[in-house]
């Protein structure tokens, strides 16, 4: 019996997946984690008006969502002074990457990132094709000008930043990024992933500008707002490029309930700036406990803090099976030299009391291997 006729592009890629999720490595290790710190989930949930209004949307659920998404799209514009049409919404971040790069991108084209950076929008161009190009981080930081002089040299259709960093927690401030923006070479798209705009300093994220052709901004639900399981992503873009999603988005790809969430989640901007402030004191929290065990906290405009383990890749992926072996979920940037850290995301006091308590054992056991 013949097996299907997969494309040569598909018989060409690797069998992986960019993360590795923390139930696959429950279900390895055969117990539950302890304290999931890891995934950059906000631990603290969503609004209660969220969980009321899923509540509700619930007995609902045998009903497609709007596939307009439109009581939703117009909350966005209000709450960031654009226009409706400025606004597509999708599953995820990582689902608009993917409509992103389906989009500009067929076999060949080149498309830049940096090394190290967000592994799925690699894994998206990866699966349409892309010639990918990669700089390097300088001092744990994106480099805009490193990205726009390889844009230049290989005529990139479309690069890749994220402002604030994953995986590193860095940002740099909005003129910066203004200034990539104003030298974007024609012809190149800008995807400036905005993830963890809601926990970043007002003066990183540049106002928006919904005339320039080329810019396509990035932010989620999944992050401050507590609703990763939801899968709540948007766009802001110029409208015609807005438009353009329509004709390749997946039209029912959001259901009703995640739709009645986020549109009460947006609501309630009480409850993100009160969470804001709780992932700003877990941050320092996190950060004493790295300098207790001699280890150095990197600064952080997000909902995680990557701490330096002050040796090599090697050495830190040691500390992060100690942890983990301990039943602390955590990850660490997969790239030298930034694998010389691990990664830890804003917990509770209980979940960050099992980090304090595992830590120092960890760095022993990695210490004597």
């Amino acid at each position: 019996m013949t097996k299907p006729r997969y494309t040569d592009l598909v018989l060409s890629l690797p069998a992986t997946v960019p993360f590795v999720g923390p139930e696959t490595q429950e279900r390895a290790r055969g117990a539950a984690f302890a304290a999931r710190l890891g995934a950059n989930e906000s631990v603290f949930g969503p609004s209660p008006q969220a969980v009321a209004a899923i509540a509700k949307s619930a007995s609902e659920a045998w009903m497609y969502g709007d596939p307009e998404v439109w009581e939703l799209r117009e909350a966005i514009a209000t709450h960031h002074g654009v226009r409706a049409a400025n606004v597509v919404v999708g599953e995820g971040i990582d689902g608009l990457l993917g409509y992103l790069v389906r989009l500009l991108i067929g076999p060949g084209d080149a498309v830049v990132t940096s090394d190290g950076a967000y592994p799925t929008f690699n894994y998206h161009v990866a699966g349409f094709g892309g010639a990918l190009h990669k700089v390097p981080y300088r001092g744990d930081h994106e480099d805009p000008e490193a990205l726009l002089a390889k844009a230049r040299e290989v005529d990139a259709k479309l690069v890749y930043v994220a402002n604030p960093d994953n995986p590193m927690g860095s940002w740099h401030d909005a003129a910066t990024v203004q200034a990539m923006i104003d030298a974007l070479p024609e012809g190149c798209v800008l995807a400036l992933d905005e993830a963890y705009a809601d926990t970043a300093p007002a003066n990183a994220i540049p106002p928006l500008d919904m005339t320039h052709p080329r810019v396509i901004r990035l932010r989620t639900f999944s992050k401050a707002y507590g609703l990763a399981g939801l899968r709540v992503g948007y766009a802001l873009a110029e409208p015609d490029f807005i438009a353009a999603f329509n004709r390749i988005r997946h039209h029912f790809g959001l259901g009703r309930v995640a739709q009645a969430g986020a549109l009460a989640a947006l609501a309630d901007q009480d409850h993100l700036q009160a969470t804001v402030a709780r992932i700003a004191a877990a941050r320092d929290k996190i950060a004493a406990i790295a300098r207790d065990n001699g280890l150095a906290p990197l600064p952080s405009a997000t909902n995680f803090v990557t701490v330096d383990c002050g040796r090599d890749g090697a050495f830190a992926r040691a500390v992060l099976a100690g942890l983990v072996g301990q039943g602390v979920f955590v990850r660490m940037p997969f790239t030298a030299p930034q694998d010389r850290c691990i990664r830890i995301s804003a917990g509770t006091d209980a979940d960050l009391a099992l980090l304090a308590k595992a830590l120092p054992r960890a760095l022993a056991e990695a210490g004597s291997r």
